[in-house]
């Protein structure tokens, strides 16, 4: 029999089991991924159990309820709590999403939470992004002209602007792009469908004057094609948009452009 050794503090445990509120009459268990850079310990699973009563409705309200009131130790990203920033994104309950804008009780109990699939971890519910914001920064989102710079602002027709529709509202939480098996076996090569839905959307944009090098930018067996239509970034995204539909323009504009 083949056995297999796992890498150090690769196997997740289970943790600490939090004491249930005194006096609460509604009570929802929460699982929570739990690890830090400090000390040699695994990875582990507390248990928390969190008094709706006193609780906002959505998971980030748990959390913050949970760090305010049992464990400030917990960690975790959270800024503009609208499902604008994209912050708080983590896997709950085994899908990506936000944790601001996903209610509690859409999810069955105990809720689990982690952080985001296949990216190193800062700590607990923080996932390092460092690589994912570079392959954004690799498409070069802002526009590319040598027409004279206009006095007022770069028009558009309403048809060209509908265009952006699908595209200008990414927020780069990082769901879609960490919900795609070909990111996680490539995410050094691949760009992943976060940074191709950005690169769509400046080659589409008909104020931007360089789609050429935008296209040569993109046409490559990886920074491209690993992306085999799935659509687990379109089922990922919290913002209802469809990266896959973008990285298949993508991919027929390269061919348009050689006939």
């Amino acid at each position: 029999m083949v056995e297999f050794t796992l890498p150090k503090n690769s196997k997740v445990t289970e943790g600490k089991k939090w004491p249930k509120p005194q006096k609460a009459t509604k009570i929802t268990e929460f699982r929570i991924y739990r690890w830090s850079p400090e000390g040699d310990d695994n990875p582990r699973v507390d248990t928390y159990y969190v008094d709706r009563h006193d609780c906002g409705p959505m998971v980030l309200d748990a959390l913050i309820w949970i760090k305010n009131n049992v464990d400030p130790t917990l960690t975790f990203r959270r800024s503009c709590r609208e499902g604008v920033c994209g912050s708080c994104a983590m896997n709950i309950d085994g899908q990506n999403t936000l944790a601001c804008t996903r209610a509690i009780d859409e999810e069955k109990a105990p809720v689990k939470i982690y952080p985001l699939p296949h990216q190193p971890v800062v700590k607990d519910l923080v996932p390092d992004l460092t690589n994912f914001y570079a392959q954004y920064a690799s498409i070069e989102p802002w526009l590319h002209t040598v027409s004279p710079t206009p006095e007022k602002e770069w028009r558009q027709t309403h048809d060209d602007r509908a265009k952006l529709d699908g595209l200008y509202e990414c927020i780069l939480c990082a769901c879609c792009s960490t919900s795609c098996p070909s990111y996680w076996w490539n995410s050094e090569r691949y760009l992943g469908p976060a940074a191709l839905l950005q690169a769509n959307r400046w080659i589409k944009d008909s104020r931007d004057e360089a789609t050429g090098d935008r296209l040569d930018n993109v046409e490559d067996p990886f920074r491209l094609y690993r992306c085999h239509t799935i659509l687990n970034c379109a089922k990922a995204c919290p913002k209802g948009l469809n990266p896959a539909k973008a990285i298949a323009e993508i991919k027929k504009d390269l061919v348009d452009r050689q006939i």
